[in-house]
C-alpha cells in the first residue's frame, strides 16, 4: 500500500516536471529571438498544433510569419497558421487567412481543404435565424462559390449540407416575419409576405404551414371586413365579397394539396363561414 502510494507521488512528480518544463520551454521561445530561434519557433509550433494547444501555436506562428515570406516553409506555416484561428473559433479571420492561402498557394495540396475550411468559417460565421441575415447569405455565397470550382472535391456533399441548413435559416426568417403579421392582426401584410414565401421558397418545408396561415389571414381578412359597394361600368362590386373569393381560392388551394393536414379541421371550419357568407351575396343585386 505504501508503495502504491509512493509510486503515485513520483507519477505526479514527473507529470508536474513535464508540465513546467513545457511552460518554460515555450516562454523562452516566446521570448528567444534571433535566427535558430524562428526555426525553433516554428518546430514547437508545430509540436504544439499536433497537440491541439492551438492558442500557444498561434503565438508562435503570428512572430515568424513575416520571418517566412517568399521561403518554402511559408506554405505549410500558412496553412497551420490559419487553422490555429479555425480551431480557435476565431472565423473571422480564419475565413480571412484562408481565402489568403488559397491565392497565394493556388496550386498547393492543401488548396481545396483550405478554400471549404474558408467558406465554412462564414458559415460559422451566420446568426440564428431571428437576426440579421447578411452574413448567412454571404456564408451561401461562399460555399456555392466553392462547390464551382471543386465540383469534384470530397467536400462537396458537407458545403451542400450546410448551404440547406442557412437556406432552411432565410426560410424560417421570412417564415416567421410573416407570420407575426399575422398575430398582430395585419392580415394584407401577412398575406402578401406569405404570398412572396411561397413564391420565393418552392419546395420549403414549411410550405403547409405558410399555406395556412395565409389562408387564415386571408379568411380573417374577410370575414372581418367592412362591406365596401362600389357601382362600376360592369356592375356593383363588394370588397368584403372580393375578400371571401380570395379567401376561398386559397382554401381551396390548401385542401387540393394538403387534405389530411393537422390543419384540416380549421380550415373545414373556415370553409363553412365562407360558403356561408358568400351566398348572402347571391341575394344582393
Amino acid at each position: 500500500m505504501l508503495y502504491q502510494k509512493s509510486m503515485k507521488n513520483v507519477l505526479y512528480i514527473l507529470v508536474l516536471f513535464t508540465v513546467l518544463s513545457s511552460c518554460s520551454e515555450y516562454q523562452k521561445a516566446l521570448k528567444a529571438d534571433g535566427e535558430g530561434a524562428i526555426a525553433k519557433k516554428f518546430e514547437l509550433g508545430e509540436e504544439l498544433y499536433k497537440e491541439g494547444k492551438y492558442e500557444k501555436a498561434n503565438r508562435l506562428f503570428a512572430q515568424i510569419v513575416p520571418n517566412y515570406r517568399g521561403k518554402p516553409q511559408a506554405e505549410k506555416l500558412m496553412y497551420l497558421y490559419s487553422n490555429t484561428f479555425y480551431k480557435m473559433r476565431d472565423f473571422y479571420v480564419s475565413g480571412y487567412q484562408f481565402e489568403r492561402f488559397a491565392s497565394s498557394y493556388p496550386k498547393s495540396e492543401k488548396l481545396e481543404e483550405a478554400s471549404f475550411l474558408g467558406a465554412k468559417s462564414y458559415y460559422q460565421l451566420s446568426p440564428i435565424y431571428s437576426k440579421d441575415q447578411t452574413e448567412t447569405k454571404e456564408a451561401i455565397e461562399k460555399l456555392q462559390e466553392f462547390i464551382n470550382l471543386f465540383p469534384d472535391s470530397e467536400y462537396v456533399s458537407d458545403a451542400n449540407k450546410l448551404i440547406q441548413e442557412l437556406d432552411f435559416k432565410l426560410e424560417k426568417k421570412a417564415y416567421e416575419i410573416a407570420k407575426q403579421f399575422n398575430h398582430i392582426s395585419d392580415y394584407p401584410a401577412s398575406v402578401r409576405s406569405f404570398d412572396n414565401f411561397i413564391f420565393e421558397f418552392p419546395g420549403s418545408r414549411l410550405r403547409e404551414d405558410a399555406l395556412f396561415y395565409r389562408l387564415d389571414s386571408a379568411y380573417k381578412l374577410a370575414i372581418n371586413s367592412v362591406e365596401v359597394k362600389k357601382t362600376l361600368q360592369k356592375g356593383v362590386v363588394y370588397l368584403k365579397k372580393q375578400r371571401l373569393e380570395t379567401a376561398k381560392e386559397f382554401l381551396q388551394s390548401f385542401v387540393e394539396t394538403y387534405n389530411e393536414s393537422k390543419y384540416i379541421e380549421d380550415v373545414n371550419k373556415m370553409a363553412s363561414e365562407i360558403n356561408n357568407e358568400l351566398e348572402s351575396y347571391s341575394t344582393k343585386s
